[in-house]
């Protein structure tokens, strides 16, 4: 007899998602039994963290947000600047911690939710669900079993890709002595920050009000930087670039997201399934996640509560999925300039256009017009040598993914 319906490896933006979903009151309905299992304090629970993602006003965590913005703008190597108006899309961040708090009053709640500190050292099928192992205080044996179990852990290694590219930063949050921020702006890539040989690099300026900001230094490239050489890149950056004269730092943050056209398994059992980044919810091309995971874990929980075998869905198509492939091939072979690329984007399409095509919510009409504003030629080579390049295991130092924008 299983201990509970559901188990959830893992209390990140996927876990605590998933768990909102199945535990959220609904009348007449019956939830399941759910055991969440965060990793206890130390180096196996990331640090906070800010997600960004677009959607429409009136979303289900808008009032938890941190800030929200009307404007976007993407800035050229030589200062140019595209500024939209992205309706009906607002531009959003939130904050782990603020979600945390929200997702935990409402769980809190529900009879059939309890909360476990452990460290995970297995999870396996049994001929009648599943059974998760692992390690609660000064190392005392623990396990559940559960109907279906959804990990939701970064993958200990990536899967075997084509090509496989990093995006990673540090940001600092910054309160300014004079007003230098403009709060109805996002900058969402300024290419004035020099570029690197391999791949490409952008500054990323969030602002809360005129004098505080999140200011990030972010490359897309094979390997992660060391602290000093983002604390370094950032100094340049809020200096010679932007100017802002004297500042404080508040806190900062630093992730790496897995760029990559490998395949996310989202199935690793009978009743053993993979959600979030750990279920390819990243979007290789911009590694965004937050929306797509919102998707992929609402559709789990309705199959959930349907009685269905809950497979995670894709979470994007296999058109983006292809799409992104090629991208991630003419950038990593250098045919295509990536700040170039990214800033005639946002220079040639529609904003609201550009960004349903980022979650993949364009009609084909539409993602062959966005194709006509790239670099034909070298998309369509990347494209045609992309089927004769065999997929391989990934450079021993790709590290997991931490942080998610």
């Amino acid at each position: 007899m299983p201990d509970a319906d559901v188990v959830i490896v893992g209390a990140g933006a996927a876990g605590l998602s998933l768990a909102h979903r199945l535990c959220a009151p609904a009348p007449g309905a019956s939830r399941p039994s759910v055991v969440l299992v965060d990793a206890p304090p130390g180096p196996l629970r990331p640090p906070e963290r800010t997600w960004c993602f677009w959607e429409a006003p009136g979303g289900p965590y808008d009032r938890v947000l941190s800030a929200s913005w009307d404007l976007l703008r993407v800035r050229g190597r030589d200062g140019s600047a595209s500024t939209s108006d992205p309706a009906p899309f607002r531009y959003k961040m939130l904050s782990s911690g603020a979600f945390e708090r929200f997702v935990t009053a409402g769980l809190s709640r529900s009879a059939g939710f309890r909360r476990v500190e452990a460290v995970v050292d297995s999870v396996r099928d049994t001929p009648h669900g599943a059974v998760v192992h692992g390690r609660r205080e000064r190392g005392r044996p623990w396990e559940v079993h559960a109907r279906w179990v959804f990990d939701s852990r970064p993958p200990a290694r990536l899967p075997a890709a084509r090509t496989t590219l990093l995006q990673h930063f540090r940001g600092w949050f910054v309160t300014t002595e004079l007003p230098v921020f403009d709060a109805a702006v996002a900058d969402l890539m300024d290419f004035r920050t020099a570029q690197p040989a391999h791949g490409l690099s952008f500054g990323y300026v969030l602002p809360f009000g005129p004098r505080r900001a999140l200011v990030e230094y972010t490359e897309f490239s094979a390997r992660a930087l060391g602290v000093a050489q983002y604390e370094s890149a950032l100094g340049r950056y809020t200096g010679s670039v932007l100017g802002l004269g004297r500042f404080r730092v508040t806190r900062a943050e630093q992730g790496v997201i897995p760029m990559t056209d490998g395949r996310f398994p989202r199935r690793s059992g009978a009743s053993v399934f993979r959600v979030g980044t750990a279920g390819g919810a990243t979007r290789a091309s911009t590694g965004y996640t937050f929306a797509a995971v919102q998707r992929q874990v609402q559709a789990v929980a309705e199959a959930v509560l349907a009685g269905r075998t809950p497979v995670p869905p894709a979470a994007h198509s296999w058109r983006s999925r292809a799409m992104d492939a090629v991208l991630l091939r003419a950038i990593d072979t250098g045919r295509v300039d990536g700040a170039a690329f990214f800033a005639g984007l946002f220079r040639e399409v529609p904003t609201a256009r550009l960004l349903r095509f980022l979650d993949g919510r364009t009609r084909l009409w539409e993602d062959l017009s966005i194709g006509g504003s790239t670099p034909v030629a070298p998309m369509l080579r990347s494209a045609v040598e992309l089927p004769l390049r065999r997929r391989r295991d990934p450079r021993p130092t790709a590290p997991p993914a931490r942080g998610t924008p």
